[in-house]
């Protein structure tokens, strides 16, 4: 039996979570389901150009876990650009470091840490903000564990 899986920790959620071909109807294609940690293995050791071993160390978790996570989530990226399939980012055992906020109304976006708090956009004052970490059913969990740490 194998170890469950420790929750791994990602710097901010995505702000897009959907990805297809153009010209194609999202209802009609296979989908592939990108995890959060997945995510955050592209973006640290792709776009970041971290190694491994720096980027295991940003996620908590071990180089040999981090290669095993890119390795994953770069076959996915590769059958989604190559299939032509619908690529969705959702799901894994993650914490968050930091959140966006995007205001509905104005569409200003703004990062802030779990500790702040916000009821009105500072661009338009209004009061319709989505939170993009609660999207992902975080808040709580990542503002009490970001305090720990």
């Amino acid at each position: 039996m194998s170890r469950p899986k420790s929750n791994r920790v990602v710097y901010e959620p995505p702000i897009h979570t959907e990805f297809k071909p153009v010209g194609n109807k999202s209802q009609s294609l296979e989908v592939i389901d990108l995890t959060l940690d997945e995510f955050e293995a592209l973006r640290l050791a792709d776009q970041m150009a971290m190694s491994h071993a720096e980027a295991a160390d940003e996620m908590e978790i071990s180089r040999s876990t981090f290669t095993r996570l890119i390795e994953r989530a770069r076959k996915k990226l590769a059958d989604f650009i190559i299939q032509g399939k619908l690529l969705c980012i959702n799901g894994g055992n993650v914490h968050f470091r930091n959140n966006i906020i995007k205001c509905q109304s104005c569409g200003h976006m703004f990062k802030m840490s779990f500790n702040e708090t916000i009821t009105e956009c500072p661009v338009c004052k209004s009061h319709n903000l989505l939170n993009l970490a609660g999207g992902f059913g975080h808040g709580n969990c990542c503002r009490h564990r970001n305090k720990n740490n």
